[in-house]
């Protein structure tokens, strides 16, 4: 525990203080506190590199094509034409209501890495458009797919709970909708009240030149070429249902279905319908591209050398060391669990590395003390999300979108998520006093 209050203390005074690349400063503490955890030296670097591959592995073909998906979204004024919808379906007041709403749909079938790249975009238009506080804005919508990502199945995370704990899924997806209507909007629009003097200057890539009416694309064009990551990752959910039994058609959604093929699949239509039929030469879509990929490089890295600090901490036992020695408090499971996942969470930074270890430990206690498996799900789902910080790639992926200091990052994403977790569990206690 010690080492890794250290690490965590070391790592925001690199950052914070001394002004050192985040990438370098995660580099240099992740090696540390291998040494210092008793990882044989010659197996330190090994450690470093298999977490950032495992990290990057999984999220660097759906960011690079996410950013240029949202570079040609934003240049080709997409981006503008669905704000003006928006706006004029809701009015200007209730933009951040409208923005909530479809980070809540799309968050349902994407995993938040996309929908976050594929949402930002849209935040910054309505932001330089209608000259509004970026963290006002966009933090609710955020909220929207982090509550989806850490409550509803089909995400990974809740997902395999269910499956741990022998759940229902159908169950476990209306309990956690109860839970996740009232957490989004008290730590989405409610406490984003209180954030709007946060300064933010978001990045540039996804600032385009406001464009006249009869420039921009159609709204039907936008709203579809933004959205099909969406309808394509439904249409895979749901053809399972359609009790087709043919191995190879299958086989052919199950390749379809894969997130980096979805947004492969996306880019090349955007391509299309937002560059081509819109007389935008390949040249100048390939330097919108090139552009994109430059913006995020940073962002890469980081999220890279947050993944080499979970891999470490990961395999020197730590989180399972943790969680045994909070056996022994005498506490209701669904807050147990809750609480193991919590600290895990914060020491790991990673949601779904900190639900399904807290799932492994209390796996045993679901069926000795008789505990509701749909809320057992959501209670570790909930504190999966507390108080993210610097170990986490969500949190330097907000900070850097959103260009914001350290400090602003955790009064504005870190609060939002800590709040996220209480009301979750919370609310898991208030259904657990009636079923």
């Amino acid at each position: 525990m010690l080492v890794i209050l250290f690490c965590i203390v070391l790592l925001i005074l690199l950052v914070s203080w001394a002004k050192v690349n985040p990438f370098l400063a995660f580099l240099l503490v992740s090696i540390a506190a291998g040494l210092m955890l008793g990882i044989p030296v010659n197996k330190v670097t090994g450690a470093v590199q298999k977490g950032m591959g495992d990290i990057l592995g999984g999220l660097l073909i759906i960011i690079c094509l996410g950013a240029m998906l949202g570079k040609l979204v934003a240049a080709s004024g997409a981006a503008q034409k669905i704000a003006e919808v928006l706006v004029n379906a809701v009015g200007q007041k209730y933009i951040q209501w409208a923005l909530v709403a479809a980070g809540f749909i799309i968050g349902i079938p994407l995993f938040y890495g996309i929908g976050f790249v594929l949402m930002v975009p849209l935040i910054f238009s309505v932001v330089y458009k209608y000259k509004l506080p970026a963290v006002f804005i966009g933090l609710p919508m955020i909220a929207s797919l982090s509550v989806t990502h850490g409550f509803l199945p089909p995400h990974p995370s809740p997902s395999a709970l269910v499956v741990l704990f022998h759940a229902n899924m159908a169950t476990t997806f209306i309990y956690g909708l109860m839970i996740a209507i009232p957490a989004i909007i008290l730590a989405g629009p409610v406490f984003a009240q209180f954030l709007k003097k946060i300064p933010s200057e978001p990045l540039a890539t996804f600032r385009a030149e406001e464009m006249p009416a009869d420039k921009l694309p159609s709204g039907f064009i936008s709203f579809f070429t933004a959205l099909l990551p969406v309808l394509l990752l439904m249409l895979t959910a749901f053809f399972p249902y359609l009790g087709i039994k043919n191995a190879t058609a299958l086989k052919v959604m199950a390749f379809l279905g894969d997130p980096s093929i979805v947004m492969l699949i996306a880019l090349i239509v955007a391509t299309y319908t937002l560059g081509i039929k819109q007389g935008r030469s390949m040249s100048i879509i390939a330097v919108n591209f090139t552009d994109a990929v430059k913006d995020i490089s940073l962002i890469l890295l980081i999220i890279a050398g947050s993944g080499a600090f979970k891999e470490v901490l990961t395999i020197s036992g730590v989180s399972n060391e943790i969680a045994d020695s909070l056996k022994a408090f005498n506490m209701p499971p669904l807050v147990l669990g809750w609480v193991i996942a919590a600290i895990i969470r914060i020491s790991l930074g990673s949601a779904t590395v900190a639900g399904l270890t807290a799932a492994g430990i209390v796996s045993s206690l679901v069926v000795s003390a008789h505990v509701n498996p749909n809320l057992m799900v959501l209670s570790i789902g909930a504190g999966s999300l507390a108080f993210s910080h610097v170990n986490d790639s969500g949190f330097w992926l907000f900070k850097e979108y959103f260009n914001l200091s350290i400090k602003d990052t955790f009064k504005s994403w870190s609060m939002m998520e800590s709040l996220v977790s209480v009301i979750g569990l919370a609310g898991v206690l208030i259904i657990n006093l009636f079923v």
